[in-house]
């Protein structure tokens, strides 16, 4: 990607594209690592197996989504003071956030048994489900700090524009776990505890790499700051805003999938392995779209930080044009590989029926989703969560109307029928917020997006 020309305006399809399709690769590591994990469980015999990695993997979703923000909000302050040419914030921008994911890792390992007791009750799965879920728990949870300090580490790499480094970190992580997860599960017949050990494995050794990759791309002299620097309260004062309404954002969305998975366990042990895998091809689906919005992310960040107008004009224009052209393509793929694609996941015949049956909904997804994707990139690279954390607290509320209404006499369609209509309102909601995001941000521009 050719800076000289992003600086001046003439932001190119080719441009952002050789931005987004980076990360898109990048950021499709992690659910394609989720489709393996189920895959490798989805061929033993029980579907008992499948249900308890897909219990295991929402607790963990749970906790680490909570805390997405380390992520997001560091990916929008580093990309600000990339684009600003200063060295000191760009130090700054990376160990305020990782202060927080260690300390946070930390408190989740010594709080362990409460939050599986506690997520244990919620769900309310088969007692064969939750013992698997429980060997699942209890190996995984080491790594907690380093699973913390690794969203810190991407996000700081994503915005400092150092993608063939955010890519290498994301890509031999899952490899690593995937290829662990395989051996371990297929060749040692360790089944569910071989799925949580290759992850807490692959956790500890990408963090190891992280911190060598920072050497690379940041002078140490960076790194040692004064303590009054790190925690000086304006700026913190800022990141915490930014952190708590892109908390409140991501415990809305995880009360939505929580919920969501509740009720398919409700609907017994097949369905809730059915819905499982349902859940992993739209997360691919998501993490597809992602790609676009964390390019969109990083632009829109280095364009405040220059004070570049055209860029941001042309990088909202972008990510919407792509993010519809992607949505697109996924929904044309799953339509016309759906059979392949589910054999992929499962050979066990009855959870395989009950895909097919709910298939359609997730067909629905990209275009529901797709905008909110992109402009929840948009605001994130502007670090104005509030916004984003208003149109999910919106779009909560129509999930829980939606599930009242619809649940008890279509079930799990009902079900798929409710989330389609969050994802719906997410994009939505969030556009409505767009002409007030331009004038605040150049309002010497009038907040046209108009060329």
């Amino acid at each position: 990607m050719h800076e000289k020309h992003i600086r001046n305006g003439s932001l190119s399809h080719r441009e952002y594209l050789a931005l987004a399709i980076p990360l898109m690769i990048s950021t499709l590591s992690t659910p394609l690592l989720g489709a393996v994990d189920t895959a490798v469980v989805g061929r033993l015999s029980d579907p008992a197996y499948l249900g308890g990695v897909a219990v295991g993997t929402l607790i963990f979703n749970t906790m680490y989504w909570l805390l997405g923000f380390l992520r997001v909000s560091t990916s929008g302050f580093s990309a600000q003071a990339h684009g600003a040419n200063d060295p000191r914030e760009m130090g700054l921008a990376l160990l305020r956030p990782a202060m927080i994911a260690l300390a946070m890792g930390l408190v989740f390992i010594v709080l362990q048994k409460p939050i599986k007791q506690a997520s244990f009750w919620m769900i309310g799965a088969e007692p064969s489900v939750l013992e698997h879920a429980e060997s699942y728990v209890d190996i995984r949870i080491w790594g907690a700090p380093f699973a913390l300090l690794n969203y810190t580490i991407l996000g700081w790499l994503m915005g400092m524009s150092r993608i063939k480094a955010s890519l290498l970190l994301q890509i031999s992580m899952n490899v690593l776990n995937i290829v662990l997860a395989i051996v371990l599960v297929s060749y040692f017949h360790m089944n569910v505890a071989g799925v949580a050990v290759a992850t807490l494995i692959a956790e500890v050794s990408a963090a190891g790499l992280g911190i060598w990759l920072i050497g690379l791309h940041l002078p140490l002299r960076h790194l040692f700051v004064r303590w009054k620097d790190a925690l000086s309260m304006q700026p913190m004062v800022k990141m915490m805003r930014v952190n708590r309404d892109l908390f409140i954002r991501t415990a809305c969305l995880l009360a939505v999938f929580n919920l969501f998975t509740a009720y398919g366990a409700s609907f017994g042990k097949v369905t809730l392995a059915a819905n499982a895998v349902l859940l992993q091809i739209h997360f691919i689906m998501a993490y597809f779209l992602d790609g676009f919005a964390n390019a969109s992310s990083i632009l829109v960040g280095r364009s405040i930080g220059e004070k570049n107008y055209s860029v941001y004009k042309r990088t909202v224009r972008l990510t919407g044009i792509w993010g519809a052209v992607a949505s697109v393509i996924l929904s044309a793929v799953l339509y016309f590989g759906n059979e392949s694609i589910i054999s992929l996941f499962t050979t066990i015949d009855d959870v395989k029926e009950q895909i097919m049956m709910y298939a359609s909904w997730v067909l629905l997804f990209p275009f529901a989703a797709f905008w909110g994707l992109q402009l929840y990139g948009v605001f994130s690279g502007a670090t104005e969560a509030g916004p984003v954390r208003n149109s999910t607290i919106y779009s909560l509320l129509i999930f829980l109307l939606a599930t009242w209404l619809f649940t008890p006499s279509y079930h799990n369609h009902g079900l798929w029928l409710s989330f389609i209509l969050f994802s719906l309102a997410r994009s939505l909601t969030l556009w409505m917020y767009l002409p007030r995001l331009n004038r605040m941000l150049f309002p010497n521009e009038g907040g046209s997006m108009v060329e």
